[in-house]
């Protein structure tokens, strides 16, 4: 069996990989873990348990509030919250852990469990694995079961949605009045967040999509990964731009005036901008990862700016931002990290500050994000490959060589193995399509030659 925890929790399909008792066992083994570190020493241990509206978060979120308590350790429930929302209460309440609820960008049918440690931030590899351990370890073993006023102790936390309103409206650097914005929730996590808080903040909201969640359709042709109803919604009312979240609201993209989408690498140029403006972009460094597009780099060059890349996953670009106090980090797909405001991603708070940047400086979303360029990008998949090999095959390797050579410095070549699935993933950027689509097809057969 492999690693139970991935790089975002726990995930997979809800009541067949991911079930009842497996989301109480881990939350038993949680509690139990932190514990035994000492998390909770002199104190009554408390947990906040937050989830987006997919309908198994119903029945997840009983299990884990079942474990947690039977474990005694106190729980307020937060109901449905985006997942920053539940890592911000996570450290604003001063509670001992956070556990969230939700598949994310994923079909409905999926779900999944993610631990925050005390402060908001997603738990270490280590404490992870010792909660994989504990769990299969004694899952179906007796344990000492707390009795009488030592059981956990469950309450809703109905002021959380407000306090986290409240803390984004804090943080913005300027009002929004006379904004206008369609917003699309993908009828997840930020459908009653996003709006009010975008209202709050002073910007008109032409329409809102994507905000009737009724437990099925979540991420349903909406949102982040289905971005055409936002276009054509921003078209039709006019809009200055348009916010597109994912299901647990930790990501936003963006659509223009004119409907041209606007991607998380851009989004970090319009706002690394804004922050080295006001002198809050620490060292005049961006971090991001490698599958960030060459026109993004090349943006940041000319405007001074560094970039610092990292293995693909969130979790990397916020190691190197803690550990080098960076302030600013995120991924193409949308994920943005403003480590002074948020310990993750935080969808609102992104879509927040882009709009609040075109507020302050009186231009068009379709100017601030022409800072840079998108080269063309093409990714083909090569399935049953031994991915092991790719990057020690001399003839692949040289392959790789002769086609960045050719590409000079206005393109560069990825090759990255899959880490769930036995394929390599080829991704050539170039000047334009054509020549990135012929590049990419001919180093994808490459590898099918070498590595099958």
């Amino acid at each position: 069996m492999g690693r139970l925890f991935g790089t975002d929790g726990v995930r997979g399909l809800a009541n067949v990989d991911l079930t009842a008792e497996m989301a109480l066992g881990l939350s038993v083994a949680a509690a139990h873990v932190l514990g035994d570190l000492g998390a909770f020493e002199g104190h009554r241990p408390v947990a906040v348990v937050g989830r987006d509206p997919r309908a198994s978060g119903e029945f997840l979120e009983a299990a884990v509030v079942a474990g947690l308590a039977s474990s005694g350790v106190d729980v307020l429930r937060l109901g449905v919250l985006p997942t920053p929302a539940v890592a911000y209460l996570t450290e604003a309440l001063g509670v001992d852990f956070g556990v969230m609820l939700s598949a994310s960008h994923n079909p409905m049918p999926d779900n999944g469990i993610k631990f925050l440690a005390k402060g908001g931030y997603k738990l270490d590899d280590a404490i992870e694995d010792a909660i994989e351990a504990h769990y299969e370890r004694f899952g179906g073993e007796e344990w000492s079961r707390p009795t009488g006023a030592a059981v956990g102790r469950v309450r809703d936390h109905e002021a959380g949605l407000d306090q986290y309103v409240q803390h984004l409206l804090g943080v913005l650097p300027n009002r929004l009045d006379g904004l206008k914005v369609v917003i699309d929730a993908a009828h997840g996590a930020a459908s009653v967040v996003s709006p009010q808080a975008f209202r709050a903040a002073g910007a008109e909201i032409l329409a809102v999509i994507g905000a009737e969640p009724d437990g099925l359709n979540i991420n349903d042709g909406v949102g982040s990964t289905h971005l055409g109803p936002l276009r054509a919604a921003v078209l039709e009312h006019g809009a200055d731009l348009g916010i597109a979240h994912d299901g647990d609201a930790d990501r936003c993209l963006a659509v223009d005036r004119e409907g041209n989408e606007i991607d998380g690498d851009q989004i970090l140029a319009v706002l690394a901008l804004g922050l080295r403006e006001a002198g809050a972009l620490t060292k005049d460094t961006v971090v991001a990862t490698v599958m960030s597009n060459l026109g993004f780099k090349l943006a940041l060059e000319r405007e001074g700016i560094d970039l610092v890349q990292t293995s693909v996953g969130d979790r990397y670009v916020l190691e190197s931002m803690k550990e080098h106090g960076f302030t600013l980090g995120g991924e193409q797909s949308g994920h943005v990290i403003l480590l002074e405001h948020a310990t993750t991603g935080d969808g609102t708070l992104t879509g927040l500050m882009l709009a609040a940047r075109v507020a302050a400086t009186g231009k068009p979303l379709a100017e601030l994000a022409g800072v840079m360029t998108r080269l063309p990008q093409v990714m083909i998949n090569v399935k049953g490959v031994d991915k092991s090999r790719a990057s020690r095959d001399e003839e692949l390797l040289a392959a790789v060589a002769a086609a960045e050579t050719e590409l000079g410095g206005t393109g560069r070549v990825l090759l990255r193995p899959s880490g769930t699935e036995p394929l390599v993933r080829v991704m050539v950027e170039a000047a334009n399509h054509e020549q990135a689509q012929s590049v990419c097809e001919r180093l994808a057969e490459v590898v099918r030659q070498r590595l099958s």
